[in-house]
């Protein structure tokens, strides 16, 4: 049955997570070590699925949330084309929500995303969007894995289940417990050039995917997103990466061995494209970089 339409009306849960943030590059193995070496991930998965989108990937997690990377092995894929245009950078935007199914209902009834891929098994529902009519330059997936007696509180629960994550759960949560020292902050994507509207960015997500806006930001249960005014002759996309870091030893660690890779400058930390902002959690800092 055909349901009514209110295109201000968010998710039932009110609530999202932001699980897992996508790049591309043109050298897999390079993205792999460089991060393996600034940070220490270690990879968690390497998902088989994605060939039929003529790309490789792996997984390396952020505490409980997950950077996933992705190359084009073949000519004539859409991750190629856009690597083409913009050169390395961001590529997906991927949220949890409690019931990705229910959120998908109000998106087809009110137009207000094509649906492009999904599938459904066991307690996983997964909605990847076109990112036409999107601000942020940026593909978006809503997911969600049903709350059950194992996973009461998929959303806030730091290292509940992850499907992009394949199916051994005890590993890759394990690797997850390893890297808890990293916190995933928030990230930042820029408009299109001469998109100066932040605000109604903001508020199509809200509209479109159900996650509660403050203003031009969103807010995650663990992460905030942030949307930056279009620049002339700038691509819309992937601005920046805020990760917070336990302990000044780490901080330190992490900046010292980014001017040895070459990949800070300035204070500046660029890796794959995307620019990273390290702060202690404890820090002031952190509202000032997001």
């Amino acid at each position: 049955m055909a349901t009514m339409c209110d295109s201000t009306r968010q998710s039932t849960s009110g609530a999202a997570r932001l699980r897992q943030v996508a790049l591309i590059v043109s050298d897999l193995a390079a993205a792999e070590n460089i991060l393996h070496m600034v940070l220490g991930t270690e990879v968690v998965f390497r998902d088989p699925e994605v060939a039929r989108w003529g790309l490789s990937n792996f997984l390396a997690p952020l505490g409980g949330d997950l950077i996933e990377v992705v190359s084009p092995f073949r000519d004539g894929t859409t991750a190629g084309r856009l690597l083409a245009k913009r050169g390395e950078g961001g590529y997906m935007i991927i949220m949890q929500t409690l019931d990705a199914a229910a959120q998908r209902q109000h998106v087809e009834s009110c137009d207000l995303a094509k649906v492009i891929f999904s599938f459904s098994k066991e307690d996983v529902d997964c909605v990847q969007y076109h990112p036409k009519g999107i601000p942020g330059g940026m593909m978006p997936e809503l997911d969600s894995h049903t709350p059950s007696r194992e996973n009461p509180e998929p959303l806030t629960s730091r290292f509940s289940p992850w499907h992009a994550c394949g199916p051994d759960f005890q590993g890759y949560a394990a690797a997850m417990a390893r890297s808890s020292h990293f916190q995933l902050l928030g990230v930042t994507c820029r408009l299109a050039s001469g998109d100066k509207d932040t605000e109604g960015a903001a508020r199509k997500w809200e509209q479109t995917f159900g996650v509660i806006r403050d203003g031009s930001e969103l807010v995650f249960t663990n992460a905030r997103l942030r949307f930056l005014e279009g620049v002339k002759n700038v691509s819309d996309g992937l601005e920046s990466i805020t990760v917070g870091l336990h302990g000044k030893a780490l901080y330190d660690q992490v900046h010292r061995t980014a001017r040895e890779q070459q990949v800070e400058k300035g204070g500046q930390v660029l890796m794959l494209g995307v620019k990273w902002h390290f702060v202690l959690l404890d820090s002031k800092e952190i509202k000032s970089v997001m």
